[in-house]
C-alpha cells in the first residue's frame, strides 16, 4: 500500500461517517417532520409510538455522528436499534434481504457497528476533546 493511500484512510473515515449520518438522517426526519418525503402511509409517526423512537434516534443520533460527537456511543446503540428493526420489521417478511427490504437496516448495523470500534476519524468533534480514545491508523 502507497504511503498517499493509507495516510487517506482516516480523513476518508471521515467521509464515510459524515455521509452515512446524513443518509440515515433523512430516515429519521421521513418519519418525524415528512421530510424530505412523507412515510407511505402520508402521516408522521405517532407520537411515542416505537417507530417515533426510531426517527428521533435516526435524526438526532444521526446529527450526533454526523458531527462526531459521541460517535462511539451513539453508533454501538444506532448499530443495536438497526440490528432490532432488521430482525423485527423486515426478515419476518422473507428470508432473503434483497427480497423483504433489509439491505439497509443490514448495511447501517455493520457501518454503525465499524464506528464504534474506530470512532469519528479526524473530522469529528470527538478528534478535537482531550481523553478520547483516537481510532488507530496504523498498519
Amino acid at each position: 500500500m502507497s504511503k498517499s493511500s493509507s495516510s487517506a484512510a482516516p480523513y476518508l473515515l471521515s467521509v464515510l461517517r459524515i455521509i452515512a449520518a446524513f443518509l440515515f438522517i433523512q430516515s429519521g426526519t421521513m418519519k418525524l417532520f415528512s421530510f424530505p418525503i412523507g412515510m407511505p402511509e402520508g402521516v408522521t409517526a405517532e407520537l411515542w409510538s416505537q417507530t417515533w423512537f426510531g426517527g428521533v434516534l435516526e435524526s438526532f443520533g444521526g446529527a450526533l455522528i454526523l458531527i462526531g460527537l459521541g460517535t462511539r456511543f451513539v453508533s454501538f446503540i444506532l448499530s443495536g436499534m438497526m440490528a432490532v428493526a432488521y430482525f423485527q420489521f423486515h426478515q419476518p417478511q422473507a428470508l432473503w434481504p434483497v427480497a423483504n427490504g433489509g439491505i439497509p437496516a443490514i448495511l447501517f448495523c455493520f457501518v454503525w457497528l465499524y464506528f464504534a470500534a474506530a470512532g469519528g476519524g479526524p473530522w469529528s468533534i470527538d478528534a478535537k476533546v482531550p481523553g478520547v480514545t483516537k481510532a488507530t491508523t496504523s498498519t
